[in-house]
């Protein structure tokens, strides 16, 4: 991995209500945390998720976003000063217009995200939905709740970050 111009990167979680950004966020930190609130299905983000991860020396935090539409100010207030974003999509389910959005406001302001297709590892699952969502070809397949392929998606879009930022200077 090559050194950044400085040692620390905010990346911003998005993806639609259920996508699996906490579980994402659980994946990579252990120890992240969390605020929640109770819903009949379980539990879901109403603030945000925190985690941090130190990647070939870099500091990476994480800030997760809520997923449904009545949080758009807290996702504005989240996004501010970000290096990258990380949208989270489910594969088990078809395109929702909140994450075309989201890939939309994201490409607009040249901010560097990559899409991370969940729940890959479900019978249900049709990664191949989501091939077009970035227009820049960076696709991963994960499985949060198992940590398949977690580690490596987000150390990708981390050492993409780098090049980025020595091309940039």
């Amino acid at each position: 991995m090559e050194i950044l111009i400085r040692d620390k990167l905010k990346i911003v979680v998005f993806g639609a209500f259920d996508a699996g950004k906490s579980s994402f966020i659980r994946a990579v930190d252990p120890a992240s945390k969390h605020v929640e609130a109770r819903t009949a299905g379980g539990t879901t983000t109403v603030a945000l998720d925190f985690g941090r991860v130190t990647i070939g020396g870099i500091k990476v935090f994480l800030f997760g976003t809520p997923g449904q539409e009545r949080f758009e100010f807290v996702r504005q207030i989240l996004s501010r000063g970000m290096d990258g974003a990380i949208v989270v999509v489910d594969a088990t389910r078809m395109l929702d217009p909140m994450t075309c959005t989201l890939c939309e406001w994201l490409h607009e302001s040249a901010v560097p995200f990559i899409i991370l297709v969940n729940k890959c590892d479900h019978p249900d699952a049709r990664p191949e939905r989501f091939a077009d969502l970035a227009d820049n070809g960076y696709v991963h397949c994960i499985s949060a709740r198992t940590g398949d392929q977690v580690d490596q998606a987000l150390t990708a879009f981390v050492e993409r970050l780098g090049r980025l930022r020595r091309e940039n200077k």
